[in-house]
């Protein structure tokens, strides 16, 4: 991975995301990436949509990226894909990643504190921060529908 410390990227997770958070944000200062934490700052109970709301209004205002991380990533997802431009996917593997970000344009990582393992989240945040958007009219077209989606809904 290109050391980039230019990157926007914005981290957050609730109690159940609190310790792959700390190993996800140890990973990216070793790669010399930097980020933003806007908490939790420990493993007592919180609400995930506080903090996938931070997250998602970031992403949309910086166009940077996003990590969000819960119990199983699902409720972050579910959360930050109700603010306009920005596209969240829970991954569970480094394909799901590469997909989320090469064919969706995903621009919020969603992961599971209980259910991903530290190396594979590692692994998994790696892939989507390298991948870049398919420049690929089929892909571009089904993106600018979803923005058509949003533009009726989101009023």
């Amino acid at each position: 991975m290109k050391e980039n410390s230019d990157m926007k990227i914005v981290i957050g997770s609730d109690h159940a995301g609190y310790e792959l958070k700390e190993a996800i944000k140890k990973h990216l200062s070793s790669k010399k990436i930097s980020f933003k934490d806007i908490g939790t700052d420990s493993s007592e109970s919180t609400d995930y949509p506080d903090y996938a709301k931070s997250v998602a209004l970031y992403v949309g205002k910086s166009g940077g990226l996003g990590i969000l991380i819960c119990g199983t990533g699902l409720g972050m997802c579910m959360a930050a894909n109700k603010f306009r431009e920005v596209r969240a996917a829970t991954c569970r593997d480094a394909n799901d990643a590469r997909m989320a970000r090469e064919h969706n344009n995903a621009n919020v990582l969603c992961l599971g504190g209980r259910t991903t393992d530290e190396g594979k989240a590692k692994e998994i945040v790696d892939t989507f921060i390298q991948t870049k958007a398919s420049p690929v009219d089929r892909h571009r077209k089904r993106l600018d529908k979803i923005a058509e989606i949003e533009e009726e809904n989101f009023k």
